[in-house]
């Protein structure tokens, strides 16, 4: 075997150990837990708050959604957040109860900071060509607390479809009143397994089998 010929092949090897070795340690170097959801937040005491809460709602500029979940990057344990600004749906409240709501999220919109888990998770975890959305309904009526500046819990039992399959949850959401509407945050948990979802095990990256999908709403009339 000629000296180049056993250049290029002990080069080739090399950088397949660095990529193999180092791909995992640059990826975790750049780790770090992901901030914190985003919540409704208290208004300021005085402020004039929308008037009325009857009536139909959508979700407006300013809200986000996406996923938490845990893993285990090379023995230590991360938290994981995607989100998405890509959110769309309508809220119905009637005679100061929540009569009907449904959210849908753009699946394949969704990020975190790194793009490579991100290409993973919308091709070989989510198959958002197939299923590019998720939707978060409440399926009953649901007696509302009086809203005010004050954010206030309000539980509600629903129906999450993630990936083309829909499971019963339960859910807290809190909701507040804001001068221009209302807002309302909340995390539904997420079981991965009901939802025909498997949960990414690469070796030196694991992810835990449940998690929860989160959002804050921004809603006006």
């Amino acid at each position: 075997m000629s000296r180049r010929v056993r250049w290029i092949l002990g080069g080739g090897l090399a950088l397949l150990v660095l990529g193999l070795i180092g791909g995992p340690l640059i990826y975790a170097a750049m780790e770090e837990d992901a901030p914190p959801a985003r919540t409704v937040e208290a208004q300021p005491e005085g402020v004039a708050l929308t008037p009325e809460t009857d009536g139909t709602w959508t979700v407006a500029a300013g809200s986000s959604a996406g996923y938490r979940v845990d893993e285990v990057l090379n023995g230590a344990d991360v938290t994981v957040a995607g989100t998405t600004d890509q959110v769309t749906g309508q809220v119905v409240v009637e005679g100061g109860d929540l009569s009907s709501a449904e959210v849908t999220v753009d699946i394949a919109s969704v990020t975190t900071d790194s793009s490579r888990r991100d290409g993973y998770f919308r091709d070989n975890v989510m198959d958002v060509g197939t299923y590019p959305t998720a939707t978060f309904v409440v399926t009953g009526p649901v007696d509302l607390p009086e809203l005010t500046g004050t954010p206030v819990t309000v539980p509600v039992t629903g129906e999450l479809t993630v990936k083309g399959t829909a499971r019963e949850v339960q859910a807290e959401l809190s909701v507040v009143r804001t001068p221009e509407g209302v807002d309302v945050s909340g995390s539904v948990p997420l079981v991965f397994a009901d939802h025909g979802v498997e949960a990414p095990n690469l070796g030196f990256v694991r992810v835990e089998d449940r998690g929860a999908v989160e959002f804050l709403l921004r809603l006006a009339r």
